[in-house]
């Protein structure tokens, strides 16, 4: 599903940006980094752990641990391990265990109902049980979406490339060739298959809807919910949920600063003559490559959304205050089919060609 790429922690970062966010001031909820340069010392203890831990079972041998940890600024953190690796790559769906604690130094310590885990700054985390008894070792890891750099197919339109903001209403290029918030498309599209890439900012003080908050409206009725909900329970109003309607089937989230990518497939509701609603819009998303939603039936607006009617609406990219950044976007209209299919995740990617 992934690449799994060994974080190298002399490499320069593929994710530098020039841009800095300057509205708020360092302990502020607001306060938010885009550049990597910039970033605090927390940042380079936060992201996803893997590796093997042993076990009180004697013929069990050693069993995989995902751990993903989230810096709340000024040393703090809290953490989610995760039973048979990562979610995504591994994660048997079993309860995640919760931690927190605090650095100090180069070294952060996080406890827990059954583990403690120290924490390097090199990118090892070691696995303790509440004893003290070294049951194992995690190394640090960069995951990146196999829909990364997905090029468009011969019947999409690209909407936005870093070139220009023609297809957008009131769409800003930043310094660095991406896409800000606040924007929505100036065509309306009935039915699509949509790509789009984004990276949230860093906001350590921020949590809850006020930590890298935008979203995906689809015919500005449906919410695919854009927030910064790594290492986070996955909820509702959480990235990749349809908002306060369903939670995604599990949390592709990755730490913030990180190229994400969803592919949506949608296929518009039903209205007869009178206008009253016959059939359910349905869609279908992959979050990092990961189905979330799988030919979901969406059975009302959602949230701020406008309410459901024949009527199309555009497609709008949330301005929730915070700078989430966008690229690579483009679409495959399927308005001229008046009951479009489309391809099921195949190898955990949209399928090409075909069903279009």
């Amino acid at each position: 599903m992934f690449r799994l790429v060994v974080i190298c922690f002399f490499c320069v970062s593929s994710f530098m940006s020039s841009e800095v966010w300057a509205q708020a001031k360092k302990g502020d909820k607001k306060f938010a980094i885009l550049d990597i340069n910039k970033v605090d010392e927390d940042f380079h203890f936060q992201g996803e752990y893997y590796g093997l831990i042993g076990t009180n079972c004697s013929w069990c041998g050693e069993c995989a641990m995902g751990l993903q940890v989230v810096a709340r600024g000024e040393g703090k953190f809290i953490a989610s391990l995760y039973n048979g690796g990562l979610p995504g790559n591994g994660w048997d769906h079993s309860e995640r265990s919760e931690l927190e604690g605090t650095r100090n130094g180069d070294e952060l310590t996080l406890r827990g109902d059954q583990f403690q885990i120290e924490v390097k700054k090199g990118g090892v985390a070691v696995v303790q049980d509440q004893a003290g008894h070294r049951l194992g070792q995690l190394s640090k890891y960069k995951r990146t979406s196999i829909t990364l750099g997905a090029k468009p197919p011969a019947n999409a339109t690209v909407l936005f490339d870093g070139s220009s903001v023609e297809h957008f209403k009131n769409g800003k290029i930043t310094d660095e060739g991406l896409l800000s918030v606040g924007t929505e498309l100036k065509k309306k599209y009935r039915s699509f298959r949509l790509h789009l890439e984004f990276r949230l900012p860093y906001m350590p003080y921020a949590t809850g809807q006020a930590r890298s908050n935008s979203g995906i409206y689809l015919q500005s009725r449906y919410e695919v919910q854009v927030l910064d909900s790594f290492g986070l329970e996955g909820v509702e109003n959480e990235c990749g949920g349809l908002y306060k309607q369903k939670r995604a089937d599990v949390n592709m989230c990755f730490p913030p600063l990180s190229w994400q990518t969803y592919d949506i497939a949608f296929v518009a509701p039903r209205f007869n003559d009178a206008g009253k609603k016959i059939k359910n819009a349905y869609i279908t998303v992959l979050h990092n490559g990961v189905p979330i939603h799988q030919d979901y039936s969406i059975i009302a607006k959602t949230g701020g959304g406008k309410q459901e009617g024949a009527e199309l609406f555009p497609i709008k990219l949330q301005d929730h205050s915070n700078p989430v950044r966008f690229r690579n976007i483009w679409i495959v209209d399927l308005s001229d089919q008046p009951d479009p299919e489309y391809c099921f995740p195949c190898q955990s990617r949209l399928c090409e060609g075909s069903c279009y």
